[in-house]
């Protein structure tokens, strides 16, 4: 159960993470005097991909889906956590790798030159550390991912309700629970009568 905690709090964390990077500045710009109507250009994690916070969304979702998954869907489920790890920390190291082709559309809005043309209106660039920490939300997920992998088919089920009706009446009803009993309470027998 501990493992089941830890993980999903760090899926949501990561996500949390991601999410909130997409809306910080991950590349500063200062153009050379006179070339725009601005000198200095901040660009966010999600101006530079639009996909990150949907990304990140689906990262929270699939946290949020492990807590009832069943075992074949978590396995699903860490393997979608570790292909949404992978496409994070490729925005963010892209955006570390080349920065210049990271602001190419915001500095186009801005300037409206485009092209080859926009490198000669960069007196400086540099990347924030929020694309690290994306990058680092990103590898972390690709881990977590593996981890769900491992660890999820010895989590217990999420509940007796989420299972249908044919896997209830499979089970083995010579060794009633207290679920069991709540359910026959419900259905207005005294459990305790049966025994």
């Amino acid at each position: 159960m501990r493992s089941k905690l830890l993980l999903l709090t760090g899926v949501a964390l990561a996500g949390g993470i991601a999410l909130y990077a997409a809306t910080q500045i991950w590349v500063a710009v200062s153009l050379v005097v006179g070339s725009a109507a601005t000198d200095t250009l901040g660009v966010t994690g999600q101006q530079v991909n639009q996909s990150l916070s949907p990304v990140a969304i689906a990262v929270l979702a699939a946290a949020l889906a492990l807590t009832i998954a069943g075992k074949v869907f978590r396995r699903i489920l860490g393997v979608l956590i570790m292909l949404l790890g992978v496409g994070i920390a490729a925005i963010a190291f892209g955006a570390l790798s080349e920065p210049e082709a990271a602001i190419a559309g915001r500095l186009a809005e801005a300037t409206g030159i485009e092209g080859a043309a926009q490198m000669g209106m960069i007196a400086d660039i540099s990347t924030t550390f929020v694309v690290v920490l994306t990058a680092i939300a990103g590898v972390l997920l690709v881990l977590l991912g593996v981890l769900v992998l491992v660890f999820a088919g010895r989590w217990k089920a999420a509940g007796r309700k989420y299972e249908s009706e044919s896997s209830r009446s499979a089970r083995n009803n010579d060794d009633p629970d207290r679920i069991d009993d709540w359910e026959t309470q419900n259905d207005g027998f005294d459990p305790s009568d049966d025994r």
